[in-house]
């Protein structure tokens, strides 16, 4: 279903209530909203994030490792970043960070190479062409995903993310409770609002 108004979407939202409430007795549906909203806007970013006019064809978890890489370089880390930090910080798998970084390498935007110190140890860093196409990918694609939420004013962008961060935690928090570990996710990663 296509949500082309408001109305559309306020219709829906009574529906779905009055399909609960035979289902279940309840019409307080709220987690069960904001769970189907985070989901279809997840799908839309993945449908949308990546600019038309962008040099690199990428999905959206490997835009976010090369920016990753790219800002590490900007902070004065030069030696690389590690595949098991890259996977803290993206919030996946080991597994996951693998399948990424091997195929950003075989497009050779990155490169891996031994630690010097622990033989054991890979660390990753933006090839030249990386970098060199990251420098004109990264204005692009941060200007697009700017001009995706450009309709909420500044305001709104900062009220909306403070709440998603605060929904962040509740769920981990609530996680925790109920006895549902969620390892993946760094709590550190997202700071509350």
């Amino acid at each position: 279903m296509r949500f082309d108004d408001e109305t559309q979407m306020m219709q829906m939202r009574s529906h779905m209530r009055e399909h609960v409430q035979a289902l279940v007795g309840t019409t307080e549906i709220a987690g069960l909203e904001l769970s189907a909203m985070i989901r279809g806007l997840a799908n839309l970013y993945e449908t949308v994030e990546v600019p038309p006019d962008s040099p690199l064809d990428l999905s959206g978890p490997r835009w976010f490792l090369l920016l990753r890489l790219m800002a590490e370089e900007r902070e004065g880390n030069c030696d690389g970043v590690t595949p098991t930090a890259l996977s803290r910080n993206q919030n996946v798998s080991k597994n996951t960070i693998s399948s990424l970084l091997r195929g950003l390498e075989e497009q050779g935007l990155i490169q891996r190479a031994i630690d010097p110190v622990d033989k054991r140890i890979f660390r990753i860093q933006l090839s030249d062409h990386g970098r060199e196409l990251m420098a004109i990918a990264a204005p692009l694609l941060i200007r697009h995903l700017n001009r995706l939420t450009s309709d909420l004013t500044p305001a709104e962008q900062t009220q909306l993310t403070g709440l998603l961060a605060r929904l962040f935690h509740s769920i981990i928090k609530n996680c925790d409770t109920c006895g549902i570990h969620v390892a993946a996710y760094d709590h550190e990663a997202i700071p509350e609002k």
